[in-house]
């Protein structure tokens, strides 16, 4: 399927642009976005096509709608659409684009990235680091079995400090990592200690790492991994409220393999085969980055046979494409894990029919990490509680509406009541 779109070269003018819909005078198509951007771009799609131009503003912009398209701007032409656009917000979030996600593509993007790849993200580190997890998780457990008491357990969409008290906490915290510098483990180092210790070393060539560099790195980490994972979660699990029978599969496959007289471990993580499925599957319907950061293209080139202006910004609407019935049938609005079912289906960027993580150089370069903690809180909070609606709400009133943001959350915080389940007295 792929193949056959690469190769459909479309005649058109050498300057002819996508369609899309006429804009008006300077504000283009952005009266057409609404609250829910990526379902106004969805149904614009339906009429032009899965690669689409609008002007947002006075910028060109190119809304990538399907696998095959995607797999052109993201795998065949990766390196032209490496950049990122100019987001002002970043500019002062992000300490002058210092950070991973939104800097633009060049070397210093390129050293910033191997400082997360090879120091930060790896297997060994994502495994050293596996009792702090575990210790948080089991606070975790706690927390609700507290709550539990009291009736409701709500889970929010929004952990996030204010943004103005991130500066004064990172500076607290750099100045506390180095002050126990030397009395750290160095077989047991978080990645600020692994940042510091690169700060006065040739590690990076032409750059020297300051702290802005490194608050910039790890404000990459907390909004591309709190924020993110929380709401997978959060839209995992009122869809098994919604689905009795799919929670009941999957409290059974956790009974089997784990047992009920202890938590589930990490390394139980690759046996839960339908709890897997799930997170696929609400990774599909419900991607918490339902249009992918903005790559910027960083020259001209003709894709397919339309002319992409440099400059020019691009979205990938996985929401769409997590909804194409050419891809998953047309049953592609409901909630269901067994699509996954003996299907050697990637998410971690091969495959455009789910890429929630991205792919190619942009990619999320901790998606491993973020994988592993939402599979290991979901499991938890499956596997030690079980849940109910609150009287008086069924399964088919609860509300799936989406609030739009840079991670996707449910507009409405989900209530339920937890009963705790396991044979052991304490986490």
């Amino acid at each position: 399927m792929m193949s056959s779109f690469l190769g459909n070269n479309i005649v058109h003018s050498k300057h002819a642009l996508p369609p899309g819909p006429r804009g008006l005078p300077l504000i283009g198509n952005l009266h057409i976005l609404s609250d829910l951007p990526h379902q106004a771009l969805h149904k614009l799609s339906q009429k032009y096509g899965p690669i689409m131009h609008i002007r947002l503003g006075q910028v060109p912009t190119i809304v990538v709608s399907s696998p095959e398209a995607a797999e052109l701007f993201l795998k065949a032409h990766d390196l032209v659409f490496a950049s990122r656009p100019t987001v002002q917000a970043e500019k002062f979030i992000g300490y002058g684009f210092r950070g991973l996600a939104f800097s633009p593509y060049g070397a210093y993007w390129r050293s910033m990235r191997k400082l997360c790849t090879l120091e930060l993200f790896t297997n060994t580190k994502i495994e050293m680091f596996r009792p702090m997890r575990k210790e948080e998780v089991s606070g975790l457990v706690d927390i609700v079995k507290s709550a539990a008491d009291a009736g409701e357990v709500g889970l929010r969409r929004d952990l996030r400090p204010v943004v103005k008290a991130f500066n004064k906490m990172f500076d607290a915290i750099l100045e506390e990592h180095t002050q126990e510098a030397r009395k750290q483990n160095a077989n047991f180092r978080d990645f600020i200690d692994v940042m510091l210790s690169l700060k006065d070393s040739n590690y990076l060539q032409d750059i020297k790492l300051n702290k802005d560099h490194i608050k910039s790195i790890i404000m990459d980490v907390l909004a591309a991994g709190m924020d993110t994972s929380v709401n997978v979660i959060n839209w995992a699990l009122p869809e098994l409220l919604r689905h009795p029978k799919l929670m009941k599969r999957v409290q059974e496959e956790l009974r089997e393999v784990i047992g009920m007289d202890r938590m589930v471990e990490e390394i139980d993580l690759t046996k839960l085969n339908f709890l897997n499925l799930v997170i696929k599957e609400t990774m599909r319907l419900h991607p918490v980055a339902p249009l992918l950061l903005p790559h910027e293209s960083i020259e001209d080139i003709t894709i397919n046979g339309y002319f992409i202006p440099k400059k020019s910004q691009v979205f990938i609407n996985i929401w769409t494409i997590g909804r194409d019935p050419k891809v998953w049938s047309e049953n592609a609005e409901e909630f269901n894990p067994d699509r996954f079912m003996d299907v050697d289906m990637d998410i971690h960027g091969r495959d455009f029919q789910l890429i929630p993580f991205g792919s190619g150089r942009r990619g999320c370069p901790g998606m491993q990490l973020g994988l592993t903690v939402v599979q290991l809180i979901l499991a938890q909070l499956l596997h030690c509680f079980n849940w109910e609606l609150p009287n008086g709400i069924s399964s088919c009133d609860l509300d799936m509406k989406e609030k739009f943001a840079l991670a996707m959350s449910r507009e409405s915080p989900l209530l339920a009541i937890p009963t705790y389940r396991l044979n052991i007295t304490n986490s």
